[in-house]
């Protein structure tokens, strides 16, 4: 991908090609120190119980509070419900690309493959192809209008993307999608802060899928 690195200005396909250009690129060092079960605080080192339990536990776990409230709020919002898992990974693969996160879209790319979402779809969610004709489904698109619309918080664009979602899914629903894009954008800002570190293993199978960039 040719994308420039420099985005001020650009719109949100060219801002998502860009970080996933940088994604083939030397990653900025961490913001914080990532714990280790040696160096957790005490309260904390069950979530080392297993080994690494990745960048987010590892950096959360500097404040012992936090950790249990932000894993399960996370857990929630994000994982799996009654809402199928590919659904919510088009939510969350989207924002993030439009928020410019490195380390979700990066991780969040493997989960969508792995979902069932095609390499085109998900190259689609990540601005590096149009929208049409990889996805034809209408349910889908109107997920896609939403999590744009969330992203962009233009009351505008939030009242027409909820028009259409309105013919595919029910209050609940909504709810429910809302709460993955909006706590995805928390978490954007949460990893895109502290230049959490993309996982070797996630960048070897962006590698082997040819997503790097």
């Amino acid at each position: 991908m040719g994308a420039r690195r420099h985005t001020c200005g650009a719109g949100p396909a060219a801002r998502a090609v860009a970080v996933l250009t940088g994604l083939s690129g030397v990653e900025p060092a961490a913001r914080v120190r990532l714990l280790d079960a040696a160096s957790a605080p005490l309260p904390t080192r069950p979530y080392f119980a297993d080994g690494d339990p990745g960048p987010i536990a590892a950096s959360l776990a500097h404040v012992p509070d936090l950790l249990p409230s932000g894993l399960g709020f996370i857990g929630a919002a994000l994982g799996g419900s009654w809402l199928p898992t590919r659904t919510k990974e088009i939510v969350i693969l989207r924002v993030s690309a439009l928020a410019g996160c490195r380390y979700c879209t990066a991780a969040h790319t493997v989960v969508a493959l792995d979902s069932g979402l095609t390499r085109e779809q998900v190259r689609g969610l990540r601005g590096e192809l149009p929208l049409s004709p990889v996805f034809d489904d209408a349910a889908d698109l109107a997920v896609i209008g939403w999590s744009d619309a969330v992203h962009a918080g233009s009351e505008l664009e939030l009242a027409a993307a909820r028009e259409l979602l309105a013919a595919h899914f029910e209050d609940g629903a909504v709810v429910e999608l809302t709460v993955c894009a909006t706590a995805t954008l928390m978490l954007n800002r949460y990893a895109t802060s502290l230049a959490l570190p993309t996982a070797p293993q996630t960048l070897s199978r962006l590698a082997s899928e040819g997503l790097v960039g």
